[in-house]
């Protein structure tokens, strides 16, 4: 069973749909009694980062997510701007993010003949073996919408880069926690395939 984190930002019923497609059975929650009894969890998320964070407070999730994520250790899984939550801080903002991983996030500056947001699939190139990725269709490709995107201060919590204008960290790896700026519940069999290993984590 994987928690869905309900916070009011995300696109839930396509993530438990997708879910549901590959067998996965899924609960879309903002009930802290039920977190705190989650084995594996997704945070997903569209939209502004202060707002997000603003939203995780309001309903008093922060600190469940932190017991469940840094001490019991569970896998959790963020979803493009729920990774972007697993940094320190955004340039989009103000607020600190959770800060589970040692990043900042910042807002696209590419060649004005490229388009902000970044929109549509792209490819992705592994940095590094994780069960994320494991078997993976060869040359996989997701689907991205977003502006803003995850600067990493450690390379070894890079999973995956992505080329748009420049080289960026499109999902990352540091123990149980996962992110992925892409969205896997769009990205056909690719995100069908990451979505089954991350199950099975």
């Amino acid at each position: 069973m994987i928690t869905i984190i309900n916070y009011g930002m995300g696109n839930l019923g396509s993530i438990q749909n997708i879910l549901k497609k590959i067998g996965v059975d899924s609960v879309i929650t903002s009930d802290v009694d039920k977190i705190n009894n989650a084995s594996k969890i997704i945070l997903p998320g569209v939209g502004s980062f202060d707002r997000a964070m603003e939203n995780l407070k309001d309903l008093e999730l922060i600190d469940s997510l932190n017991e469940k994520v840094l001490n019991e250790k569970i896998p959790v899984l963020g979803i493009c701007l729920g990774m972007q939550l697993l940094a320190k801080d955004s340039t989009e903002g103000v607020l600190p993010g959770l800060g589970w991983i040692d990043a900042n996030v910042k807002k696209f500056d590419v060649d004005k003949a490229l388009k902000v947001p970044h929109m549509g699939w792209n490819y992705t190139i592994q940095q590094k073996e994780s069960s994320l990725f494991f078997d993976m269709y060869t040359t996989p490709r997701f689907y991205h919408v977003h502006s803003y995107y995850f600067v990493c201060n450690n390379d070894e919590d890079i999973l995956t880069t992505t080329n748009y204008g420049a080289e960026f960290t499109s999902s990352v790896n540091k123990g149980n926690i996962y992110g992925v700026q892409f969205h896997p519940e769009k990205s056909h069999k690719f995100g069908m395939k990451l979505l089954e290993n991350f199950a099975k984590i």
